[in-house]
């Protein structure tokens, strides 16, 4: 019986995650430097007062092991893209804007023609947040950084702060039975997950095709199927805060729609229904190419792993559902309904083809 392959057995051990994160309450020894109040908690980050009626949003996030997908293609180009795209999705869960941004590239070496399209990406990302650049370092250490071949590696990471005024801010509060859950869609497997998708999809890693492949069910090279930039949605849900009141905002990222579950924190005796799912055909090709190799990746792996189809969930009254959809397509993505709120605490139901399946 083939043996089942999760991301532990890729590489990333999410139980010591999530032990590991529990080191991170020593921090709060620290919040006595706060001026003007407290640490507003939300349910995935904090903010902190700058005035009266105003937070801030602090987020810093990497592109993690996607960047190797990008070294073993030769594609530097849209990696940027994701490293703005995973902070500025993370600000704007608060209903903060984006005001600034500042990178940080560790290479091997700061080879121009490299850090030239290593930038590109970063300017297109900050271009469609519409939030400048206003600081940066890149550093070469090469005793640190390894790449697949000499002077091409590197890591990078992007931080963000935003503002979001007190009444604007989206709690996670307020959250009931019979609320619709909206989805925004994907560009693909976006920038989570990647170690177990290297290591079934690439050679490099024990995988099957090499990155010029262009496996059956897909219309480009593999590679660039992976490579696919992460959708930013900071224009669509800002405008859709100025006009509907958002309950929560989810960005469906690593441990994807277990995720929701952080909702029930602020907003306790909720669960999660998901039944609408269209993801793209990597996530298709993934599951059968770890067939073809002797290995079963579970339907349940795949949704505590992927963002399968939709890259960003808003929760919101059952009476604004309709005004949501309209703003949101007006704001150039197509969202649809697919969930609603339970009265099951903190259960996860996904119902996907013919098969159910519940996280607790």
């Amino acid at each position: 019986m083939p043996k089942n392959y999760t991301y532990t057995d890729a590489g990333v051990n999410r139980q010591q995650r999530h032990e590991s994160k529990k080191a991170l309450t020593a921090l709060k020894e620290t919040y006595r430097h706060i001026g003007f109040g407290g640490i507003m908690h939300l349910p995935y980050g904090n903010i902190f007062p700058v005035g009266d009626n105003a937070f801030l949003d602090l987020e810093i996030e990497g592109v993690g092991t996607k960047v190797l997908v990008a070294e073993l293609a030769g594609k530097y180009a849209t990696i940027g893209v994701d490293a703005v795209a995973m902070v500025v999705n993370d600000v704007i869960r608060s209903g903060a804007k984006p005001l600034a941004l500042a990178d940080n590239i560790h290479a091997v070496a700061s080879e121009p023609e490299l850090v030239n399209a290593w930038l590109k990406g970063i300017i297109d990302g900050a271009n469609q947040s519409e939030c400048p650049i206003v600081n940066g370092e890149t550093g070469d250490v090469a005793e640190i950084i390894k790449g697949l071949t000499p002077n091409s590696g590197f890591d990078m990471v992007v931080s963000a702060i935003g503002k979001v005024d007190k009444p604007d801010i989206i709690t996670g509060e307020g959250i009931k039975p019979g609320d619709s859950i909206i989805g925004l869609p994907s560009s693909g497997v976006h920038s989570n997950g990647i170690t177990l998708v290297r290591k079934i999809l690439f050679k490099q890693w024990g995988g099957k095709y090499d990155a010029a492949d262009i496996p059956e069910g897909l219309e480009r090279e593999v590679a660039l199927e992976v490579l696919e930039p992460t959708k930013i949605y900071v224009k669509p849900l800002l405008k859709l805060a100025g006009e509907v009141k958002i309950k929560g905002a989810v960005h469906i990222t690593g441990d994807a729609y277990t995720k929701f579950n952080n909702l029930a924190n602020y907003s306790p005796g909720i669960g999660f229904a998901f039944n609408n799912f269209k993801p793209q055909p990597i996530f298709a090709l993934i599951q059968k190419t770890a067939a073809e190799l002797g290995y079963t990746i579970t339907d349940e792996e795949m949704f505590k792993t992927f963002n399968m189809g939709w890259g960003f969930g808003i929760v919101m009254d059952k009476a604004d559902t309709e005004k949501t959809l309209s703003a949101l397509k007006q704001a150039g993505v197509n969202p649809e309904v697919i969930g609603k709120i339970t009265n099951k605490q903190k259960v996860v139901e996904i119902e996907y083809k013919n098969k159910h399946m519940v996280f607790t």
